[in-house]
């Protein structure tokens, strides 16, 4: 596989931004509320499904978060996959840490 990252640290990041935009509140049984900016889950609402604190979403889709724990990370490829499952088509499986510490997407 390839590495989605063209500065360490921000392939992971560019990957969560593309899963929370894609994926409708609705899928991830959320209520839809009127006047809503963003079409996708919210960070807010990703990081209560995942069990992590919003600012270390935001870290992450950064770049300013580079090393997540093995457990972050499957808590946000658990609660997206979760999501995928009731919006249609299985998300990709959760990217594996190499070596250098970049992730292989």
């Amino acid at each position: 596989m390839e590495f989605m990252s063209a500065t360490p640290g921000t392939g992971l990041g560019v990957m969560i931004r593309t899963w929370r935009d894609r994926l409708p509140p609705s899928a991830a049984g959320l209520p839809v509320a009127r006047g809503r900016r963003a079409a996708g889950l919210r960070r807010e609402e990703l990081a209560e499904l995942a069990g992590v604190s919003v600012d270390y979403i935001v870290r992450l889709e950064q770049g300013r978060a580079t090393t997540p724990s093995a457990s972050v990370v499957a808590s946000l490829a658990r609660a997206l996959q979760a999501v995928h499952r009731r919006a249609g088509p299985p998300a990709p499986a959760c990217p594996a840490r190499t070596a250098g510490g970049r992730y292989d997407l």
